[in-house]
């Protein structure tokens, strides 16, 4: 176990924060992680989920499979629900991974609202909402988004987004567990509810922040790493030195210092100074 994440638990500890774990990868080695405060092995990393969709479409992306100027219809093709709005057939890959399709902001949002209230076919319950804006127009964080963007994923790799990661990302990571809520139709939600181990997590943030290689193998191309980060497809500043990453609801946080080589991940719950966490990273001595 590194000095680094025992001081850092023993810094969550003194300041009461509800870390459960904390995963490191240090100059590209191996995974390592630390319990802070009891909790079950894998936890919900709400929004950090849509980093992992984000890499899905990346893999189809490497395979030309899709592309961010893809019209969202045309690859849905025979499985495309019905809509009475004709901006449906403006909206692509890329104002999905953005927030800017026009949908409304939350919606689809299974931690803050009853999805008893979207049906059985979430896909038609989306394809159904009035547009918020023009494609493009406007910036609205959406669930909705990352949900379709699953759907879209299953699609084209013929099988559940979450299957699909296992077979070509989560096996020859070493993965160790894996669970992805769905909707009552079995597709992945995509845009939260995957329930993973800390430093399992942080496993992705090496991948972005090595140019698409882990341990010696290549799994992204450098050009999607690359296009991934100038168009801030879920990963985005945090405001402390050149951190960047992706958060999520109730503490959750993977980030990425490009100067200190290292990636960090850590489930929590509310009570977290994430700030305070990066600062410490940063600040540490090695």
């Amino acid at each position: 176990m590194s000095k680094f994440l025992e001081d850092l638990k023993a810094f969550c500890l003194q300041n009461d924060y509800r870390v459960y774990s904390i995963g490191e990868i240090k100059d590209g080695g191996a995974a390592e992680e630390i319990a802070v405060v009891p909790g079950n092995a894998c936890q919900n990393g709400y929004s950090i989920a849509k980093l992992f969709t984000v890499t899905g479409i990346g893999l189809l992306y490497d395979r030309g499979r899709i592309a961010p100027q893809d019209r969202v219809v045309d690859l849905l093709g025979s499985d495309c629900p019905r809509y009475a709005d004709p901006r449906w057939e403006r909206v692509t890959v890329h104002h999905l991974l953005t927030h800017t399709a026009g949908l409304p902001g939350g919606c689809l949002d299974i931690d803050v609202l009853d999805s008893t209230t979207f049906g059985e076919d979430y896909l038609q319950y989306l394809f159904s909402l009035p547009f918020l804006a023009d494609p493009g127009e406007k910036e609205a964080y959406s669930d909705g988004a990352f949900y379709l963007l699953s759907c879209l994923a299953e699609r084209l790799a013929g099988k559940c987004l979450l299957d699909y990661l296992w077979q070509e990302l989560f096996f020859p990571l070493g993965v160790r567990e894996a669970a992805w809520s769905c909707c009552p139709k079995g597709h992945n939600m995509g845009a939260t509810g995957l329930y993973m181990r800390s430093d399992d997590t942080a496993k992705l943030g090496e991948l972005y922040r090595s140019g698409g290689v882990y341990q010696g193998a290549r799994y992204l191309s450098e050009e999607w790493v690359a296009l991934a980060k100038k168009e801030q497809y879920e990963l985005h500043p945090f405001g402390v030195g050149s951190i960047y990453g992706k958060g999520g609801m109730c503490g959750q946080k993977l980030f990425i210092d490009p100067d200190k080589n290292r990636v960090i991940a850590f489930h929590a719950y509310v009570e977290v100074d994430s700030d305070a966490i990066m600062n410490f990273e940063r600040n540490y001595a090695e």
